[in-house]
């Protein structure tokens, strides 16, 4: 699949290196920083050697990786494996972000951040809590029913967390990982013979058909107290993987009619120059692609439209990344390189008058940009961007350099980028912040970070940089024959016995 080449950025050599020498701290011929102004520019050279601009992405890269790395290998719960939803504001377990857990600890591996043993012993605590954990139809005292688990969980108990759904999508993102440890730890160690029959199990586990209860379509979960969802996986979302796993299922399948229901919802549209099947928030582009390696694969759908699926995610960024350089709602510092909607905190509930100007915020909400729907505060997330790197890395690494330079310490710390940021805001609003500060300069920063926008990062920059858990993944039998079953032939998938 030809991918064309991204408009309008014209980025000289020289422009790259000095962004990156305010962000790394090396000099530059010509750029000479507070540091090192007395120093002729050769002692400077010597002193602190001049970093190509390939080699300042790849450290910048690597930092925000083992940064986000270390948010899940630290905070999760080392007892259970239980993720938490967030941090460091004290919050239940999301079972999305255990799949995302899971799928890092190999990609620590493999960086030489953690040990095999390490990966290997966190995997199996994940894996047999989550094969030891009581399943049942009752609201209380359970983890999960018909081999689904609930969206958010107890860190210390894993039992369902308040009256949230049994969750088909999140079970799945959750199950993902696991089905990639079970690719990854292939040795013969036995741990690693555990880690895959273990995978192996929760995944025949779970009764699809159960979820159909609009068949052929799957419904988005189920609560004990009222029943089925009033609502079914419809239209391009984060769902791809959903049904390529439900496809596959050993022991509860559902049929090919399902994906062509699916594919039946989508909407092709043109936005901002942008011809692709629409969906406003940029982490369903991601979520399937996490795994799934979709380049050169097609569908009859796709076939039909000369486009694969990673290709529609490339176009869905771009356009995002033009909306902001339209900007056509006037919010503060959105441009070329500030950029990013997707579902992330926000300040609060609310209307606050800016400039003379009322404006709307949210807390917690799917933002996005499409044809279909503008959900748009002024609110950016750093993962909506850095999770469409493999997609359009030349639109994504002049972003997070900017970011970083831009806003620094309130955006960047410990374990990266913080989850949100908003510049427009920067008085205290009439309504209550529900997360984060305010800077007079700069504007609303979250001060948490969030298990399901944390996983895009590090994983799409390992997808970006080794291919690893795609590469993976494509020896997985499960998502190989759900792929066919869903129709999907070409690239990779042809060259697979």
């Amino acid at each position: 699949m030809h991918h064309q080449p991204i408009p309008t950025i014209r980025r000289s050599a020289s422009r790259c290196l000095a962004i990156a020498a305010l962000i790394l701290g090396f000099s530059v011929p010509g750029c000479r920083s507070a540091g090192s102004a007395s120093l002729p520019a050769e002692t400077a050279s010597r002193t602190r050697p001049v970093q190509s601009p390939a080699a300042a992405t790849e450290a910048m890269l690597d930092d925000v990786q083992k940064r986000t790395f270390l948010w899940f290998w630290e905070t999760t719960n080392p007892a259970n494996g239980l993720v938490p939803d967030r941090w460091p504001t004290p919050s239940f377990s999301s079972i999305a972000a255990v799949g995302f857990g899971l799928t890092a600890y190999p990609v620590g591996v493999e960086r030489g951040w953690i040990t095999r043993e390490e990966g290997r012993d966190r995997v199996l605590t994940t894996l047999e809590f989550f094969s030891n954990a009581p399943q049942g139809p009752e609201a209380r005292g359970k983890a999960g029913y018909k081999g689904f688990f609930y969206h958010f969980l107890d860190m210390e108990t894993g039992e369902r967390f308040g009256t949230v759904e049994l969750s088909s999508i999140d079970t799945t993102l959750m199950i993902a990982g696991a089905l990639f440890c079970q690719s990854y730890f292939d040795g013969d160690h036995p741990s690693e013979a555990r880690i895959r029959e273990l995978a192996e199990n929760l995944y025949r586990d779970m009764d699809w058909q159960f979820l159909q209860v609009r068949s052929p379509l799957i419904s988005m979960g189920w609560h004990p107290e009222t029943g089925f969802i009033h609502a079914d996986w419809r239209g391009l979302n984060e769902a791809a993987i959903l049904y390529v796993l439900a496809l596959a299922s050993p022991t509860h399948p559902v049929g090919p009619e399902a994906w062509d229901a699916w594919t039946g919802t989508y909407k092709w549209i043109s936005f901002q120059g942008e011809e692709h099947i629409n969906f406003a928030p940029l982490f369903g582009h991601q979520y399937s692609h996490l795994w799934i390696d979709f380049r050169g694969i097609q569908d009859d759908y796709l076939r039909n439209r000369g486009i694969d699926l990673f290709e529609n995610s490339r176009r869905a960024a771009l356009s995002q990344r033009a909306y902001a350089i339209d900007n056509p709602r006037g919010w503060k510092d959105y441009g070329a390189d500030i950029w990013g909607l997707t579902a992330s905190d926000g300040p609060g509930d609310g209307f606050a008058t800016i400039d003379g100007r009322s404006r709307e915020f949210w807390g917690y909400m799917a933002r996005g940009a499409a044809a279909t729907e503008i959900r748009d505060d002024g609110t950016i997330a750093p993962t909506a961007a850095i999770g469409s790197l493999p997609f359009a890395p030349e639109a994504v690494i002049p972003t997070m350099f900017e970011m970083k330079r831009r806003y620094g310490s309130r955006l960047y710390q410990k374990y990266g980028f913080l989850d949100s940021f908003n510049p427009t805001l920067t008085t205290p609003p009439p309504f209550p912040l529900e997360h984060g500060t305010i800077d007079p300069e700069l504007g609303w920063f979250n001060a948490d970070y969030l298990g399901i926008d944390q996983g895009p990062i590090v994983l799409m920059i390992e997808n970006y940089r080794s291919g690893l858990i795609w590469n993976v993944m494509r020896r997985n039998e499960h998502v190989i024959r759900g792929l066919r079953r869903a129709g999907f032939r070409g690239g990779w998938l042809d060259e697979v016995p």
